[in-house]
């Protein structure tokens, strides 16, 4: 009788699911998505529709966009190894390597002394200098539960390093192509200076296949570096009990990047794989952009989004020079 009573229950919210209108917003909201799924829409387009939608419409489903882009991030990063050869993710790896720990620790360091001038609580400014330093929101939900951030340190963190990324998806691609920077220099430079994956990944695109290879490449190599700022947080705000979460997506990548390279059934189907992947981080930067509300906005604060603001520029520019400089 009690299951019977669970299934009919579930039968009447399913029912009531179904009978239930649509809002207008909610149908605006869904043509977009299948929209951001086709070709007709770029990653930057996509970004700029979701800030509109969540400046004049509003997100139907706010309370679930983090764990969607969170989730469809990492599927379509996956996505793109299937796309990628071993040999030449070696050979960007190489290249990037050099640039990654200099770019990292100089961030970390000058975060920690602009915290100091602006008066930043400890915890918003590391989090901001780790979100800047490796890979923007991932970083940031990695580092929060380990230094014990609260909500409300996390959200001027994010929201900072969301709004700069924002900026960097437009801006970007048209630096390099008044500096007629080579695929290489803009992929190296994208993933050094670009916040998050999504949006190195959406400028690369717009900048070239091989600027788009070598940016995925070296984005995830320096997104690996998550694992010892964590730790070394656990210690700098004496937290030994905190949890560190280890991207595993970047191992799912690994593989699919050795099966593409290694295994000819693979290579077949590689390219509308790809396509796929690169599908689903338009709509991953429509749903970013639809975050950007007003509420997310004003939580940022002057200093906090000042710190941010100086930080990007020093490593955009010092990671221009080094690639104009040697690559």
């Amino acid at each position: 009788m009690q299951t019977d009573f669970k299934i009919n229950a579930t039968t009447n919210k399913f029912q009531r699911f179904l009978d239930r209108r649509i809002s207008t917003r909610e149908l605006v909201f869904l043509s977009l998505v299948v929209l951001c799924l086709s070709p007709l829409i770029t990653p930057p387009m996509a970004l700029f529709l979701g800030i509109i939608i969540a400046q004049f419409v509003g997100h139907p489903y706010l309370h679930l966009n983090h764990k969607a882009t969170h989730i469809l991030l990492q599927i379509s990063v996956v996505g793109l190894g299937f796309g990628m050869n071993v040999q030449t993710a070696i050979h960007a790896g190489k290249q990037g390597i050099v640039f990654t720990i200099f770019s990292i620790i100089a961030t970390l360091t000058i975060g920690y002394l602009l915290g100091k001038i602006f008066k930043i609580d400890k915890k918003s400014s590391f989090l901001i200098s780790a979100g800047t330093a490796i890979c923007g929101g991932s970083a940031i939900a990695a580092v929060a539960p380990v230094i014990k951030a609260e909500e409300k340190q996390m959200s001027v963190a994010l929201g900072t390093v969301f709004l700069l990324n924002s900026v960097a998806l437009f801006l970007f691609p048209m630096i390099g192509h008044s500096l007629h920077l080579s695929q290489i220099q803009f992929g190296i430079w994208s993933a050094i200076a670009i916040h998050d994956t999504s949006s190195v990944v959406g400028a690369a695109s717009k900048y070239g296949t091989q600027a788009l290879e070598i940016a995925t490449t070296v984005k995830l190599a320096r997104a690996l570096w998550i694992i010892p700022v964590a730790f070394g947080a656990t210690f700098l705000f004496k937290n030994k009990g905190g949890k560190v979460k280890i991207p595993w997506f970047i191992g799912i990548f690994i593989l699919a990047m050795i099966a593409n390279t290694y295994l000819p059934f693979v290579q077949m189907c590689s390219h509308t794989i790809t396509l796929i992947a690169k599908a689903g981080l338009t709509l991953t930067l429509f749903l970013i952009g639809c975050g950007l509300n007003r509420k997310m906005l004003a939580s940022v604060g002057v200093r906090p989004l000042i710190q941010g603001i100086v930080l990007w520029i020093f490593i955009s520019c010092a990671g221009l020079w080094a690639v104009m400089s040697f690559v």
